[in-house]
């Protein structure tokens, strides 16, 4: 296995499980990427960012030689961020601003000049959004415009290029209150109710109007797309500024302080391991069905806030911290209402993926390759 120069010695076990993942190994899969032009938005987010990685491994150590290109806005964390790659020539950023007018002919003209030659893009992860809640409560108009316009554009885009896949990460927030059945087990044909009043609505709100987009893309222009509806993903590789509630979480770990609740933590989370999300998406890019939607779950990862919180204090940290409850009057944090949802991932399951991290081994392996990093720099 090639090694990839980067002081982070658990992402590095990561992508190389998933180059062993006998899927993503196969001579079908590999055949489908050789040579192919792969774009993914979002590039400085955490799981675009993996995504990167993941194809630049695969290249290395198979020789399927795919361009990847890297969408981006901010040149200065993009760099941060894909130092040994851009130094080997593994990654192409481009840089641009989907939700812009004009971003369909200026990516076109972009690329062209990147490469000082026509390249069609044959694959796209269409992974930027808003990912902050605090965002999403003060700014929520500019949180719906970043998901419907810049899905929009790609989605023309994609249509532009005849791809031969689209991959739209979505999340598990679509599915909003399931309550309103008798049980909460959310498969990808039902979904439950989500109050187009509350301001907090707008990232699940939008989210679904983005899968709608997709599904009208696919049926007006054949845009062969497949949408992943994501549990909560971290592991190995999170970026310096992730503040999301699992990165928190991690933190009090290492720097051994109580882990603070500003909610009693009664949702229930779902969750998967980054590494597994990879496979997972790789699956649906190459073997998903166009113009369905899948969730992409590790349904053993269930649990709520609270007793994550207490398995990071009492096990991962034995017992040296403590969880604490600061819960304001007013939610000026943005943290979404407390649901009740158990994401069955059976239907990306039957296409041979299989979720391999449980949750305790997410954390371990998170917080050694945070220290990693921070020792590293």
């Amino acid at each position: 296995m090639i090694m990839e120069a980067m002081h982070n010695r658990v992402l590095q076990e990561d992508l190389e499980n998933i180059c062993d993942d006998p899927y993503v190994q196969s001579p079908a899969t590999l055949e489908k990427l050789t040579g192919r032009t792969i774009l993914i938005t979002g590039a400085t987010g955490l799981l675009g960012s993996l995504l990167v990685r993941t194809f630049a491994a695969i290249n290395r150590n198979f020789g399927t030689n795919c361009r990847i290109l890297a969408l981006v806005r901010n040149e200065e964390k993009a760099r941060g961020i894909y130092g040994d790659l851009l130094l080997r020539g593994d990654v192409r950023l481009i840089y641009g601003d989907i939700t812009q007018q004009g971003f369909v002919s200026n990516l076109t003209r972009t690329i062209r000049g990147a490469f000082l030659e026509d390249v069609h893009v044959d694959y796209v992860f269409h992974c930027a959004a808003v990912t902050t809640s605090k965002t999403m409560v003060q700014q929520p108009v500019e949180t719906i415009h970043a998901a419907l316009s810049g899905t929009r554009h790609l989605l023309a885009f994609a249509a532009s290029q005849h791809v031969e896949s689209f991959v739209y990460l979505s999340s598990m927030e679509v599915y909003g209150d399931m309550s309103v059945y008798p049980d909460t087990r959310a498969t990808e044909d039902r979904l439950g109710y989500c109050n187009p009043q509350v301001v907090r609505s707008n990232y699940p709100e939008s989210k679904r109007m983005c899968e709608n987009m997709c599904t009208a893309y696919f049926a007006e222009y054949g845009v062969p797309v497949k949408v992943a509806r994501l549990a909560q993903t971290f592991g190995a590789g999170i970026l310096p500024w992730e503040n999301r509630v699992f990165a928190q979480f991690a933190r009090s770990v290492i720097e051994k302080k109580d882990i603070v609740l500003h909610t009693k933590g009664l949702s229930e989370g779902n969750y998967c391991y980054s590494a597994d999300v990879m496979t997972g998406l790789i699956h649906l890019l190459l073997g998903g069905t166009n113009g369905e939607a899948y969730n992409v779950a590790n349904e053993r990862c269930h649990t709520t806030i609270a007793d994550m919180a207490k398995l990071c204090a009492d096990d991962i940290a034995g017992g040296k911290i403590r969880v604490v409850f600061d819960i304001p009057k007013e939610n000026t944090y943005g943290y979404a209402q407390d649901t009740k949802i158990t994401l069955d991932s059976s239907k990306l399951r039957a296409l041979g993926w299989e979720p391999k991290t449980d949750l305790r081994e997410m954390y371990t392996r998170m917080i050694e390759g945070m220290r990693e990093e921070k020792d590293g720099q």
